[in-house]
């Protein structure tokens, strides 16, 4: 293999990754309007595993010698999906605006970064910590403009902005645990188990808190085959792969560049201006990430 080869494909994976999740935003736009947050998400993840093992068995992929990692699968996919995404989910469903929602969850490169020093070993180096600063600075200054606008309307949902820090959390120990286990489960077979676990649960949550009612509209379709498609399978097969080749901090460090995707994203086809501090926030942030994920010069 080339070194330019070798090259383009180290840049494509992240950079695919960053595309797909970044439209995850776009689609809950669109479906969260016709169908409650945890019956969405339910019923998303729910039809994502059956896919998968669908896939699973036609592949005959390996997996089911591997039942014991399965219990670690379940763990990682009620962390990655079921708090992280549910947390989002419902912070949004109660007016928390989007750009509000992906500063807090940008915090997670920080804190998956100070966790895996302790728990996985890896020690970031003194350019790396800076760059994980500037992804921070970049976000901030991307969204900061939305987020002044939509605090001088009204208040922010207490109860919203606790669902997104819920959100941080699991995301964090999701991203760690993944890291240290995931080599060791099957990917489509394990992926299948991990949405059948948060599954399971969103839906007793849905069962006790929601009615359970969808609008099915052409909106709502277009929005549900495209997370389901999309972001269930496609991103979040990717972030799995990604998990195997780089450290929990580098890898982590990409969701700083969703929220500035998302924000091109919207203009492009909502017409969201972007301001001029928002277009030097991209350049912060695309700037902070190369630090993280560049890998060191051999002497």
């Amino acid at each position: 293999m080339t070194g330019t080869t070798s090259r383009v494909q180290t840049l494509g994976g992240p950079a695919a990754f960053v595309l797909l999740w970044s439209t995850g935003f776009v689609g809950a736009k669109y479906g969260l309007p016709y169908a409650e947050p945890f019956t969405f998400l339910s019923l998303r993840l729910g039809v994502a595993a059956a896919l998968l093992g669908v896939l699973a068995v036609a592949l005959r992929s390996a997996g089911m010698a591997a039942r014991p990692q399965y219990g670690r699968a379940s763990i990682a996919g009620l962390l990655l999906h079921g708090g992280y995404l549910g947390g989002v989910f419902y912070g949004i469903s109660l007016g928390v605006p989007a750009g509000v929602s992906a500063v807090i969850v940008s915090l997670q490169p920080v804190l998956t970064a100070v966790l895996a020093a302790r728990v996985l070993g890896e020690r970031p180096t003194a350019r790396q910590w800076l760059g994980l600063a500037l992804g921070v600075g970049g976000v901030a200054l991307v969204v900061g403009p939305g987020i002044a606008d939509a605090g001088s309307a009204e208040p922010l949902p207490v109860a919203g902005l606790v669902a997104c820090l819920v959100a941080l959390v699991s995301g964090t120990l999701g991203t760690v645990y993944q890291k240290r286990h995931g080599d060791r489960i099957p990917l489509v077979w394990g992926t299948a188990v991990q949405y059948a676990a948060a599954a399971a649960v969103l839906v007793v949550v849905a069962v006790a808190t929601e009615d359970m009612s969808i609008r099915w509209t052409g909106e709502f379709v277009a929005a549900f085959v495209w997370l389901v498609l999309v972001l269930s399978i496609g991103a979040v097969l990717l972030l799995l792969l990604l998990l195997r080749r780089g450290t929990a901090a580098g890898v982590s460090s990409l969701y700083y560049l969703v929220p500035v995707a998302t924000a091109v994203e919207a203009y492009l086809l909502f017409g969201e201006r972007l301001s001029g501090l928002s277009l030097v926030g991209i350049g912060v942030t695309a700037l902070g990430v190369a630090l993280v994920v560049a890998p060191p010069r051999q002497r």
